[in-house]
C-alpha cells in the first residue's frame, strides 16, 4: 500500500467565533475600530457598553459624570447605534452584546438598526447577556429590584424565540461569578441555578406556549471564564456540559438531543493578568485559552480574550490584535480541529469531572432549599460566600500558597520594553463627555417631542400591565427616545435597586495578620477611638470586589468601617464621611474615571470643611495618573500591583497617624502665634477629625 493510500482524509471542524471585547469612548470610533478588527481576521463582534449605557442613564446625567465612553462605548440613541454599526451588515454578523439591566433596549436599537439596512430581523444572529441575576452577586450594574428586572429577561427570551429564533436571548454569565471570588463548584452551580430559575420564569408565564419550551431551552448559553487551573478549567467545562444535559432531561424532559448542546462563549480570566511584569500574562491568556478549546465535546462555540497590559488599563488595537493572532494560530495553523475529544478515555479527567458534578448537585439542592438562585440572592447567601471565597484567595497569595509569577515569586526581572514610552495603554480623552453631551442635547432638539411622549406612555402602561417589553421599547428606540429615558420610565414603574450595604461584612473573616491589628490599637489608643475608614464606589463601577476586601480586612485589623456598597455620588461620600468622623476615605474606582471623580470628591471635601481628612485611592491607575492624584492632594493610591492587603493597612494606619502627626503640629503652631498658622482647634485628636 502506498504512503499516499494509507493516510486517512480529516475534515476539520469549524473553528470558534474569534471575537475581541471592544466599544470605547464615541460610537464613531468604535465602528472604527470594530471594522478593522474585521479586517484582521475577526469573525463576530463583542460590544461593550460603557456603564451609564449599562445602567440607563443619558451621558449628562449626574450620574454619568466621569463615566462617559470609559469602560465601553457610550449608546444614547438610535442615532449612535446607527454610527456603531455603520458600514457593517448586520445580516451576516454575529454580535455579542454584553448587556444586562437595559438588555431590552439595547437589543430594540440593534432591531431597528437591522431594519433600516434592510435586515429581516427573524435571520439575526447574535446575543444579549441579559443575566441579571449574577450582577447583584458581581458585576452590579443592576438598575430595578430582582422580581421586575427577572420579568424584562422573560420578555427578551418570548419576544426573541418568536421573532429572532436565531438569537441567544440570554447569556448565563458565570464569567463575573469567578472574578468575584467563586470557586469552580460555585461557578457551576450558581450559573445553573440562574439558568433554572429564568427558565421556570418563563414557563410560568400564563401566556406562554409549552410546545416552544424546547425552543426556548436550545437558545440559552452561557458565558464562561477560564483561569490558570488548567486541568480544573477543562474537566468544569465537560461538568457544564454534562449538567445541562442532565438538567435537560430530568428537569424538563427535553427528549431532543440537539436541543440540549451546551452552547457557551468565553472570556478568558481577566482577574488574574497582573500589572507587575504584564508579559506574562500573553502565557497566561494562551494557556487559559487551552482549557476551553482543547476538549472538543467542552470546546467553546465563541472566544474572546483579553489583552495583556488591561491591569494597566485599556488595551490599543495592537494589544487586541496580539490577542486575536492567538486564537488564529491555534485554529488555524495546528490539527486540533482534525480530531476527536482528545480527553475521552482519561481516567484523570473523568474522576475529577464527576466529582464536581457531585458537589455541583449538593449545592444546587441546597439552593433549591433556599427557595432558587433568586431567594439565594435576596438572603445574601450566595454574596456572603463569593465574599469568603475571594478572601481565601487573596489569602492564599499573599501567603505564597498560591503562586503567581512575578507577583509573589521571582519578583525580580527586566524591565518590559512593552511598556516603554508614552502611548503604551489607551486613554479615553475627557472631551469624549463634553462631546458625548453636546451630541445627545442635539438629538433631543430635532426629534418629535410628541411622538416620544407617546412612545414613552405606551412603555410605561405595557409595563404596569405586564405586557412584554419588547415591542414598544422597539418603537421608542424609532421615535428617538433616550437611553435615559428608557430607564427613568421603567424606574418609574418598578423602582430602583440599591444594596444597603455591598457585603455582609460581620458573618466573613479574612485572616489579617497580628503586626497590623497592633499597629491599629495603638493609633485608637492615640486616637482616643477607633480610626474610623469610610470606603466609597464613586461612579457607576459596579467592580466591588476590590472595595468589599479592603472593608473586610480593614474591619478585621481593627477599623471602624463604613462601606454602603456601590454607585455612590462624591456628595453621598462626602456626606457620610462627615457623619462617621472619618479619619481616612478610601475610593475605589476600577471604570478609569478615578481623575474626575477623585477631583469631585476632593472639591465637596472642601466645601464640607474636611479637606483634612486624607483621601486614598485604589485602582487600574497608570503612573501617569498616579501624579495627577497626588498632586490633587491624594495622599496614596494603590493599584493591581498591591496585593497583600495587610501592608494597606499598614499604609492606612500611617496615612491617619501622619495626619494627626500634622493636625497637633498645626495646633502647635497656632498656639505658639506662628503667623499663617490654621485657627486653632481646642478639641481632642479624635475631635480633630
Amino acid at each position: 500500500m502506498s504512503a499516499q493510500a494509507s493516510v486517512t482524509e480529516v475534515k476539520r471542524d469549524k473553528p470558534w467565533i474569534i471575537r475581541t471585547y471592544a466599544g470605547h469612548s464615541t460610537a464613531a470610533e468604535s465602528n472604527k475600530l470594530y471594522r478593522g478588527n474585521l479586517a484582521k481576521g475577526q469573525t463576530g463582534l463583542s460590544v461593550a457598553f460603557d456603564l451609564p449605557t449599562q445602567t440607563g442613564y443619558d451621558p449628562d446625567h449626574e450620574l454619568a459624570r466621569g463615566e462617559v465612553g470609559k469602560v465601553g462605548v457610550s449608546i444614547a440613541h438610535l442615532g449612535d447605534m446607527r454610527t456603531l454599526f455603520d458600514q457593517i451588515p448586520l445580516a451576516q454578523m454575529n454580535t455579542s452584546m454584553t448587556i444586562n439591566a437595559t438588555a431590552p433596549w439595547l437589543l430594540s436599537l440593534y432591531l431597528a438598526v437591522a431594519e433600516e439596512q434592510g435586515a429581516p430581523i427573524a435571520a439575526l444572529q447574535g446575543t444579549t447577556q441579559n443575566d441579571i441575576i449574577k450582577e447583584y452577586l458581581s458585576r452590579g450594574t443592576y438598575v430595578f429590584p430582582p422580581a421586575p428586572s427577572l420579568r424584562l429577561t422573560k420578555d427578551v427570551i418570548l419576544f426573541t424565540t418568536k421573532n429572532v429564533p436565531k438569537w441567544n436571548p440570554m447569556n448565563v454569565c458565570s464569567y463575573h461569578l469567578q472574578e468575584a471570588g467563586a470557586t469552580p463548584v460555585q461557578e457551576l452551580s450558581y450559573a445553573l441555578a440562574i439558568a433554572i430559575a429564568v427558565l421556570d420564569t418563563v414557563r410560568d408565564d400564563p401566556d406562554f406556549d409549552e410546545a416552544s419550551f424546547s425552543d426556548v431551552f436550545s437558545r440559552i448559553s452561557f458565558f464562561v471564564n477560564a483561569g490558570m487551573r488548567f486541568v480544573t478549567e477543562i474537566c468544569k467545562m465537560r461538568a457544564f456540559a454534562e449538567l445541562w444535559d442532565e438538567i435537560a432531561q430530568q428537569r424538563y424532559g427535553i427528549t431532543d438531543a440537539k436541543k440540549r448542546i451546551f452552547r457557551y462563549g468565553v472570556q478568558v480570566n481577566s482577574l488574574g493578568l497582573t500589572e507587575q511584569q504584564p508579559e506574562n500574562n500573553v502565557h497566561r491568556i494562551l494557556i487559559e485559552m487551552l482549557a476551553v478549546t482543547l476538549s472538543k465535546r467542552a470546546r467553546a462555540r465563541a472566544v474572546q480574550l483579553p489583552a495583556w497590559n488591561e491591569a494597566l488599563g485599556l488595551p490599543r488595537p495592537w494589544d487586541q490584535q496580539w490577542s486575536m493572532r492567538m486564537q488564529q494560530i491555534l485554529a488555524f495553523e495546528t490539527d486540533l480541529l482534525e480530531y476527536d475529544d482528545i480527553f475521552d478515555g482519561s481516567t484523570v479527567i473523568e474522576s475529577r469531572v464527576e466529582a464536581l458534578k457531585e458537589q455541583t448537585r449538593a449545592e444546587l439542592k441546597r439552593i433549591a432549599e433556599i427557595g432558587g438562585a433568586v431567594s439565594a440572592v435576596e438572603a445574601g447567601e450566595l454574596k456572603r460566600a463569593l465574599v469568603e471565597s475571594n478572601a481565601k484567595r487573596i489569602a492564599a497569595i499573599e501567603k505564597g500558597e498560591q503562586i503567581v509569577v512575578g507577583v509573589n515569586k521571582w519578583q525580580q526581572g527586566e524591565p518590559s520594553p512593552l511598556t516603554a514610552g508614552d502611548g503604551a495603554i489607551f486613554t479615553v480623552s475627557e472631551t469624549v463627555e463634553m462631546e458625548a453631551e453636546a451630541r445627545i442635547r442635539e438629538w433631543r432638539s430635532k426629534r418629535d417631542d410628541g411622538a416620544v411622549a407617546r412612545a414613552l406612555d405606551d412603555l410605561e402602561q405595557a409595563a404596569r400591565s405586564g405586557a412584554n417589553i419588547m415591542p414598544p421599547s422597539i418603537a421608542a428606540a424609532k421615535a428617538g427616545v433616550t437611553t435615559g429615558e428608557w430607564g427613568q420610565r421603567l424606574r418609574e414603574v418598578f423602582g430602583e435597586y440599591r444594596a444597603p450595604t455591598g457585603v455582609t461584612l460581620e458573618t466573613v473573616t479574612s485572616g489579617a495578620a497580628e503586626e497590623a491589628r497592633l499597629l491599629i490599637a495603638d493609633l485608637g489608643e492615640r486616637l482616643g477611638e477607633t480610626p474610623k475608614l469610610v470606603v466609597g464606589k464613586p461612579g457607576l463601577d459596579g467592580h466591588s470586589n476590590g472595595a468589599e476586601q479592603i472593608a473586610l480586612r480593614a474591619r478585621d485589623v481593627g477599623f471602624d468601617v463604613t462601606y454602603d456598597g456601590i454607585r455612590q455620588t462624591p456628595t453621598e461620600i462626602v456626606a457620610k464621611a462627615k457623619e462617621r468622623g472619618a479619619h481616612v476615605i478610601g475610593l475605589s474606582v476600577l471604570s478609569g474615571s478615578h481623575v474626575p471623580l477623585v477631583r469631585e470628591v476632593k472639591a465637596k471635601l472642601r466645601e464640607a470643611g474636611l479637606d483634612h481628612v486624607p483621601v486614598v485611592v485604589g485602582g487600574i491607575i497608570s503612573s501617569e495618573d498616579e501624579l495627577v492624584l497626588k498632586n490633587m492632594g491624594v495622599t496614596a493610591v494603590y493599584t493591581p500591583k498591591d496585593y497583600e492587603l495587610d501592608k494597606i493597612m499598614v499604609g492606612l494606619a500611617k496615612v491617619v497617624e501622619r495626619a494627626l502627626d500634622k493636625r497637633a503640629a498645626d495646633r502647635a503652631d497656632t498656639e505658639a502665634g506662628v503667623p499663617g498658622a490654621p485657627k486653632r482647634n481646642n478639641g481632642t485628636a479624635a475631635q480633630i477629625f
